[in-house]
């Protein structure tokens, strides 16, 4: 499975930014997938998760509100909505892929078994 992830840039304080991972190689609509993000020197983290036919989905508590994860199993594609972003959103954000992720380890990295390269999204006046 094969995942490329698009839509990071350089956005204001307050704006919005919508990141894309399309899929490829694999039956996407069997995956739970998940967005992590990294700052620079600090450990890859949880962001959101959406279950593989849409009716769950799970927020980091620093975004809860402002980001929305959503899917397109027609489109084997992944979305991730950004607002009100902060210079604290600023990372690479990369997304994940797990055939058995389960409730209570969806927030662990190590949960997915398929990653994309990650993109960059920078948040700065």
């Amino acid at each position: 499975v094969q995942l490329q992830a698009s839509g990071g840039g350089l956005v204001q304080p307050g704006g919005s930014l919508r990141l894309s991972c399309a899929t490829s190689g694999g039956t996407f609509n069997m995956y739970n997938m998940a967005w992590f993000r990294q700052a620079p020197g600090k450990e890859r983290d949880f962001v959101a998760a959406i279950s593989w036919g849409a009716t769950s989905t799970y927020y980091a508590e620093s975004v809860k509100g402002r980001f929305t994860i959503s899917r397109d199993n027609a489109k084997n594609t992944v979305y991730l909505q950004m607002n009100s972003l902060n210079p604290e959103d600023t990372a690479v954000y990369y997304c994940a892929a797990g055939s058995s992720v389960i409730v209570s380890t969806l927030r662990l990295a190590e949960s997915y078994d398929y990653w994309g390269l990650g993109t960059l999204v920078t948040v700065s006046s």
